[in-house]
């Protein structure tokens, strides 16, 4: 049981740290965030890894983000400073992922896991559902309320990302 386990935690983790910083927006926190579900996930084990056990944890990952966020209600706050890549220029990058980072602040935890689930890992809205727990209607809501949020707080977000599809 460990063994399989530990195989999925080293394969999987760093696309599970990636949906949790996009979920949490900080660094400690999102290690936090993939800490917790995987030791919950490490509980039920035999019973769900004969089944789709990612899934399982990135749902772990969404309710427990939830339930800190109505638990602590943490001010969130940007990054003093970006983080330096070696090779490049990466100005345009980086101010794009600062903007979005920023952007997603901005939405309430279920917008955030709604739109993280639909635009970054490119799930259909039934599947947002099922993993969320709630009616397809309820996605739509939060997907709809969530672009219009993102829309106003950054406007520029929507030119950057249009100009970069036409490269």
């Amino acid at each position: 049981m460990t063994e399989t386990f530990h195989e999925f935690v080293v394969q999987r983790a760093p696309a599970l740290s990636r949906t949790a910083y996009l979920l949490t927006g900080d660094h400690q926190l999102a290690e936090d965030l993939v800490q917790t579900a995987l030791a919950r996930t490490y509980r039920h084990w035999r019973r769900i890894r004969d089944g789709d056990p990612e899934a399982y944890v990135r749902r772990v990952m969404y309710h427990q983000q939830v339930s800190w966020w109505r638990r602590r209600r943490l001010a969130e706050r940007l990054e003093a400073e970006p983080t330096e890549r070696a090779g490049g220029d990466h100005t345009d990058t980086t101010a794009l992922r600062l903007t979005l980072t920023a952007a997603l602040r901005h939405l309430t935890p279920r917008q955030r896991a709604v739109i993280v689930l639909r635009y970054y890992e490119d799930r259909t809205e039934a599947q947002v559902a099922d993993l969320l727990g709630c009616s397809l209607g309820t996605v739509k809501r939060h997907a709809h309320d969530a672009l219009r949020r993102l829309r106003a707080v950054a406007p520029d977000l929507l030119d950057a990302t249009a100009e970069r599809s036409t490269r």
